[in-house]
């Protein structure tokens, strides 16, 4: 049965009100989302995206709502351009606290994995993997230097990096994120830089528009009955950059409804398997 859900709750307080956070990907969906959050808490944002318009849309309505906003055009495919972005957050906010990674690259399923381009795995593993370490690499310094002991790293990875969802070239680019997030956790401690990951399932984003039918039937998948609003993530992006998870590090936060826990699939053909034994003579 499918059962009606609501994101997660606007929180109201103010637990980054001195912060300065860079989400990648941040015009829209789970980074706009993610982006709204952290402000409505305090902190001034910079959204780094690929449509740097975009980006700046969503910066100014989070200006009209009284949050602190930037944006930049960014490709993190480009080390120049990932550079300056860090650095326009430094010269804006004066340091950087938070970076969440969220951009990605998503090619379409190959139902031949004999035909898989070469060109769909370059492009989702540069920009959803090695994109990451570009904005890493770039913003540990000013993390390491942020007060507190503060700083802190974000990544957005997919239950497709824990399971098969398909796209064979994005979920190898997830799963090489949370093993980045492992080693990278390990290498940052020293500087007092935390790093985390949320593993979403599926979420209600623009990437699905027109297919809002797909949305529905995947609904039923789910042990909790829905499929996950981009305030879902958000609520765990910005608990896993505060003080509450100071002691939290290189973990992989799944937040997808249970469907890891779950095998419809499975459910649906034994269920079909016991209606024919009881109709058979």
């Amino acid at each position: 049965m499918v059962r009606n859900g609501t994101a997660a709750a606007a929180y109201s307080g103010q637990r980054f009100a001195t912060y300065t956070v860079m989400v990648t990907g941040g015009a829209r969906g789970i980074g706009e989302a993610t982006a709204r959050r952290f402000a409505a808490e305090g902190a001034a944002v910079l959204l780094a995206d690929l449509n740097g318009e975009a980006a700046e849309r969503t910066a100014a309505s989070i200006r009209e709502d009284g949050g602190r906003a930037e944006a930049v055009g960014c490709d993190v495919a480009d080390r120049t351009a990932v550079d300056a972005a860090v650095g326009h957050a430094v010269a804006a906010f004066g340091g950087l606290d938070v970076l969440v990674n969220n951009a990605y690259s998503c090619s379409d399923h190959s139902e031949d994995f004999t035909e898989e381009p070469d060109e769909n795995w370059l492009r989702d593993l540069d920009v959803t993997l090695t994109g990451a370490m570009r904005c890493s690499r770039a913003a540990l310094p000013h993390l390491a230097a942020a007060t507190g002991g503060r700083g802190a790293i974000v990544n957005i990875g997919s239950v497709n990096g824990m399971s098969y969802f398909g796209n064979h070239s994005y979920s190898a680019a997830k799963a090489g994120l949370i093993s980045l997030t492992r080693t990278l956790a390990v290498h940052a401690a020293a500087s007092g830089v935390r790093v985390n990951l949320v593993a979403p399932g599926t979420i209600r984003t623009p990437a699905w528009a027109g297919r809002e039918s797909m949305l529905e039937t995947a609904a039923g998948l789910y042990p909790l009955g829905r499929v996950g609003e981009p305030a879902d993530i958000a609520a765990a992006v910005t608990f896993l950059a505060s003080a509450d998870a100071s002691w939290i590090t290189g973990v992989t936060l799944p937040v997808e409804g249970g469907i890891l826990s779950a095998n419809p699939g499975f459910t649906h053909a034994l269920s079909a398997g016991t209606a024919d034994d009881d109709e058979a003579p």
